[in-house]
């Protein structure tokens, strides 16, 4: 499902016009990526929780030649479901 399949759910359901759902979720969106990228994390009750992850460095292999690379740190999303939405999609 895309942002716009949701912009067009919302907007039937709520008899609101598709561009004021769509900035309403848009802004939604990047409060959440604003949240996360001060290191904060994002729960949503029931749906689940956004956490900013850091991943020490390490060595991987190129697969095609073999050779040794280092993979620098870095940092990553990471989502854990909520129960409600654990429970909906088994």
């Amino acid at each position: 499902m895309t942002k716009k399949e949701i912009v067009i759910k919302i907007a039937d359901q709520t008899d609101i016009k598709q561009i004021h759902v769509k900035e309403v979720v848009q802004l939604v969106l990047d409060i959440v990526v604003d949240a996360l990228s001060k290191g904060e994390t994002v729960e949503l009750r029931n749906f689940g929780i956004f956490k900013v992850k850091s991943r020490k460095p390490r060595i991987g292999r190129n697969p095609k030649t073999g050779e040794t690379v280092e993979i620098p740190a870095k940092k990553t999303v990471s989502f854990k479901t909520g129960l409600v939405m654990k429970d909906k999609v088994k």
